[in-house]
């Protein structure tokens, strides 16, 4: 069954799922700043708007729009700032 979770008081809603590739979440944010950690690898896909990533070990941030996904390794911290309410996908791995 699905799974409903939120962050940031609730700011930040996800529904988990199984695919045939594992666990995944699909979620929203609202306007604002976050920091995320990882307990996989996760592999991000904005599906509308555009998030603001500083991943882990980098200095410059990057921005992503629909369709551009990003990775980050299991156990990392990384940051996420969102100029206008955003959607992804999120696959665990």
């Amino acid at each position: 069954m699905f799974d409903v979770n939120e962050y940031f008081d609730g700011k930040v809603k996800s529904i988990s799922f199984k695919t045939a590739d594992g666990a995944a979440t699909v979620g929203v944010m609202a306007a604002g700043e976050y920091e995320f950690g990882t307990s996989t690898v996760e592999f991000m896909t904005v599906t509308s708007g555009s998030l603001d990533i500083l991943l882990p070990g980098e200095s410059d941030w990057k921005t992503y729009g629909p369709n551009e996904t990003f990775k980050v390794e299991a156990n990392h911290k990384f940051q996420v700032k969102v100029s206008r309410d955003a959607s992804y996908l999120c696959l665990y791995k």
